[in-house]
């Protein structure tokens, strides 16, 4: 019972959507020619996730207002059979047989103001096996992106094993991975947009809890990526130590075993596919003594309900 995983760190093609989409047709090929069962993004990279809100967070900001006409322009509009601009990423995973999981700006609809922070995960046949819409965005965020429901809080089963994935600060709330726990994950994909010590932290703390296997995938992006007349809002929005030139985010992408530890530790600033062959059966030895949705759990104390319907904008006509 084996899998082999691969991150794909590499840059993408900020407020870019068709080079977006060729670059991933061509990385998925490469970790499929690695052997890779599971490919797996970073957050947010497709179209790159915008950190310049952070830096242009005043109110009717003329510049903030045109950065993010850019990327709803840029962003996809998901469509539940599969017929939708991420036609080439799908026809990629069923040439390869592989599974992906994506992350995304996903525009609500055509010509919806709206975005949400997402992770699609397409199968080896190339269809929509779940879609996970980021419940909270964190700070600023907001300003982005609308907040997602519990639809996508789903672990699905594919050729690489059970799936589940949650985005980046999701990681820091308790229930929402207990949902996941409960449906049995063995793969588990977190996505980033960086990796400090913190993020490190919670993916070792998920496996360690979840008794799974962590897939955590950090964003590389770097000046260079940026285009000029936005590189100043970028600069600004990662941070005070944001480079003049350089790397802006550095990866940091990893995979976790289930007792907690590293199995490919983190690693920073450097371009290309990592990859890791998982055995899936420790999960289960780890299982022994841990199984906070089974026999360690405690039903009779806690319960939890999950509402996993899709929200719409809640606007319905009657002709």
């Amino acid at each position: 019972m084996t899998t082999t995983v691969a991150i794909v760190q590499q840059p993408p093609a900020l407020l870019d959507l068709d080079e977006s989409l060729r670059r991933a047709v061509a990385h998925i090929s490469e970790a499929a020619r690695s052997g890779a069962d599971l490919v797996v993004f970073p957050e947010t990279w497709l179209t790159c996730y915008p950190a310049w809100v952070f830096g242009l967070a005043g109110w009717r900001d003329a510049e903030a207002r045109h950065w993010h006409a850019r990327l709803l322009e840029q962003s996809p509009v998901l469509d539940p059979g599969g017929d939708d601009a991420l036609a080439p990423v799908r026809a990629a995973a069923r040439e390869h047989g592989v599974t992906v999981v994506l992350g995304l700006n996903e525009r609500a609809a055509p010509a919806s103001g709206s975005l949400y922070n997402s992770l699609l995960t397409i199968g080896p046949d190339g269809g929509t096996l779940n879609v996970h819409r980021k419940l909270t965005p964190t700070h600023t965020e907001r300003i982005v992106w609308a907040a997602g429901d519990g639809a996508g809080l789903r672990v699905v089963e594919t050729p690489a094993g059970r799936v589940g994935s949650l985005v980046c600060w999701e990681h820091f709330h308790p229930l929402a991975r207990h949902a996941l726990h409960a449906q049995h994950e063995e793969i588990h994909v977190a996505a980033w947009p960086d990796m400090p010590e913190s993020h490190a932290i919670a993916a070792r703390s998920y496996a360690l809890e979840g008794r799974c296997f962590v897939v955590s995938a950090g964003l590389l992006l770097s000046t260079d990526d940026v285009p000029d007349d936005l590189l100043a809002a970028y600069r600004a929005g990662v941070g005070p130590d944001a480079p003049e030139d350089g790397l802006l985010f550095t990866g940091g992408s990893g995979v976790v075993g289930p007792d907690g530890t590293w199995i490919v530790e983190p690693r920073y600033g450097e371009a290309g596919i990592i990859t890791a062959v998982l055995d899936r059966g420790r999960r289960y030895e780890e299982a022994l003594d841990l199984d906070v949705a089974g026999h360690y759990g405690r039903p009779d104390v806690f319960t939890l309900s999950v509402d996993r319907t899709r929200r719409d904008s809640g606007i319905h006509f009657t002709d």
